[in-house]
């Protein structure tokens, strides 16, 4: 496809397919891709999702326009938005990230912040966060928070931009879509554990380093698994990275029960750029 606006040193007159075009689900993207251009189209997210998770990951673009939404109504204005749905009087959100919680691996947010100087840590991305409670009490901070998140179950993207902040539709196999060194905070709570493949989760650690800015912060939040990996898998893992760790707290995961054996721990960890001097104060 050429476009009007040609730059020959950046190949800017031409456009090509994203990676997604390259899929192996060859079928499923023939579906995907198969539309009335110019015109609404039936709800196919189930498609779309399935497809993101077998790794075609981004989607190619369509020429066409999504459905309605059935019943849709205004969402409310911030800051009403934030607690209609769910009251902010309701179970763990209620406390979650505002009070240090019962067991030592549960960190509060202004715990997290007064590690740097007020107003340093500014703008960030949760990884995997639900319902996007973390991205709304951050934003009650004036720290704007990008939350990921698959429609696993539920129209979470839709219920998370309902409450006044930013969904971004993406699983953890794609690449962070951030340029390098730009983020102050990444955070992740239960969504990085041993149900991602090792290898995986060693390139997303490397991707979450390359776009925090020198002196960010890695709040890897509850991280969950099995005893004996912690040692053997998962901290060499992380400190191959590169980060160096602030606080490390480990505790047991007792919900599932003891004889599993699981362990859960929480990390703060700095990015720090080599031959970079950095003062945690600041």
């Amino acid at each position: 496809m050429t476009t009007n606006r040609i730059n020959s040193n950046f190949d800017s007159d031409k456009l090509y397919p994203p990676v997604g075009s390259l899929c192996t689900l060859s079928h499923e993207l023939k579906n995907y891709m198969t539309y009335p251009v110019k015109a609404s189209f039936p709800d196919d997210e189930l498609l779309a999702q399935k497809l993101l998770l077998k790794g075609c990951e981004p989607l190619p673009r369509r020429c066409c326009r999504p459905p309605s939404p059935p019943n849709y109504t205004e969402p409310y204005p911030i800051p009403k938005s934030f607690w209609s749905t769910p009251p902010n009087s309701s179970g763990r959100e209620k406390t979650r990230w505002v009070i240090k919680g019962k067991t030592k691996t549960d960190f509060a947010i202004e715990g997290v912040l007064v590690m740097k100087r007020h107003g340093m840590i500014r703008i960030g991305l949760d990884i995997g966060g639900g319902v996007g409670t973390f991205a709304v009490r951050m934003m009650e901070r004036n720290i704007t928070i990008i939350t990921t998140s698959m429609n696993l179950n539920g129209p979470f993207n839709s219920f998370i931009a309902s409450r006044g902040v930013v969904p971004m539709y993406i699983s953890v196999s794609e690449r962070l879509p951030f340029f390098d060194s730009t983020l102050d905070i990444v955070h992740s709570m239960h969504v990085l554990s041993n149900l991602i493949p090792t290898t995986l989760l060693h390139f997303l650690f490397f991707d979450i380093y390359w776009v925090l800015r020198p002196g960010g912060v890695f709040w890897l939040d509850h991280f969950f698994c099995v005893g004996e990996e912690l040692e053997g898998v998962y901290v060499p893992l992380l400190e191959s990275v590169g980060f160096n760790k602030v606080k490390w707290v480990v505790g047991k995961k007792m919900d599932r029960g003891l004889e599993l054996n699981q362990r859960k721990y929480t990390v703060l960890s700095i990015n720090i750029c080599q031959g970079m001097n950095l003062n945690l104060a600041q």
